[in-house]
């Protein structure tokens, strides 16, 4: 399988986690899956007021200079890791 299919199958094993993980481990999926779709964060950083944007928006920025495909090999490991706990 290649990286590609193990990251989208990651990706939606995601969608399936029958319990919510915490939002630190959200922002962390979060980054990982921006880094290795979209790569470094090049947005603008939200207002002040906008505290979840601001928190999305500091965690991707966190992984800025980390390749796509490291980016996709961390996040296929952290969503086998969540599964234990979460599925």
């Amino acid at each position: 399988m290649s990286l590609d299919e193990q990251f989208n199958a990651a990706a939606e094993k995601a969608k399936t986690f029958t319990k919510r993980p915490t939002d630190d481990e959200l922002l962390e999926l979060y980054a990982l899956f921006k880094q290795a779709t979209v790569g470094d964060n090049n947005t603008s950083k939200p207002g002040i007021l906008d505290l979840k944007g601001k928190a999305k928006w500091e965690s991707w920025n966190k992984q800025k200079g980390k390749s796509q495909d490291a980016a996709k090999q961390e996040y296929v490991a952290f969503v086998e890791k969540l599964a234990a706990s979460y599925l």
